[in-house]
């Protein structure tokens, strides 16, 4: 049986944009590391489109060359759209996640390192959400 594509799509409407959003997620989200990647993620109570909205970044002052950057944003953005069917949009509910992925590590990394990261990290965004929905 073959599966439908719309599942492992990335849209434009799935990447965050707009200083104020940003900001937002990185003041208020909470945070941890899956080396080589930094998590912050922030829910929010009102629902967008998506459901879920991702920002990556791998900045310039661990990774010098231009072309490494783009690559590894690229490794970063397959690794997320193969994964995300980890975080289940029906638990949100009419909430909204936003999560940020920032590179930490000094070099480059290959495919498998970034997804293992990536699954790891996906699996404990939704344990810390169920956590806080059985708290209150």
């Amino acid at each position: 049986m073959k599966e439908t594509g719309k599942q492992f799509t990335f849209s434009k409407n799935e990447r965050i944009t707009g200083t104020k959003r940003i900001d937002a997620l990185f003041i208020h989200g909470k945070g941890f590391i899956c080396y080589p990647l930094r998590i912050i993620y922030l829910l929010q109570e009102q629902k967008n489109e998506a459901g879920c909205s991702v920002l990556i970044s791998v900045p310039k002052k661990r990774i010098k060359k231009a072309t490494q950057r783009n690559r590894i944003k690229r490794l970063i953005r397959e690794s997320y759209r193969l994964n995300k069917k980890l975080i289940d949009n029906t638990e949100l509910g009419e909430r909204s996640l936003k999560i940020a992925f920032i590179y930490v590590k000094e070099n480059e990394s290959d495919l498998p390192e970034i997804q293992k990261a990536m699954q790891k990290a996906l699996i404990k965004i939704t344990e810390q959400i169920k956590k806080r929905e059985e708290s209150e």
